[in-house]
């Protein structure tokens, strides 16, 4: 192979060499800017959990820990809104079905 031939690759692999360092910086600073960004924005949100709360309430304490009335009652209260919730879901489909029997007379 001549030697201008060798002389060519030569030069093309250092121009490629340099595009792809080229490009690696590039998107290597972008990716740095954009991960400061989501750490700025971690960081806020990390304040802003750390700040006590404006409503001066007290937490309720565990559920394991207070009297099993307490525990009972919740379940009922539940489990009735449960109940509400099927028969309002119930009636509703009573309702369509009945208007969709008139629609087809």
């Amino acid at each position: 192979m001549p030697w201008w031939i060798w002389l060519i690759l030569a030069l093309f692999m250092l121009a490629m060499i340099i595009c792809g360092l080229a490009y690696a910086g590039i998107h290597g600073i972008r990716a740095l800017r954009d991960a400061s960004e989501t750490g700025d924005r971690i960081g806020e949100k990390l304040s802003a959990m750390g700040e006590p709360d404006s409503v001066g309430h007290t937490p309720e304490p565990a559920i394991f820990t207070q009297p099993l009335s307490v525990a009972q009652d919740r379940y009922a209260e539940a489990h009735a809104e449960v109940i509400r919730r099927r028969t309002a879901k119930r009636e509703r489909h009573i309702r369509a079905w009945n208007r969709w029997k008139r629609f087809n007379d």
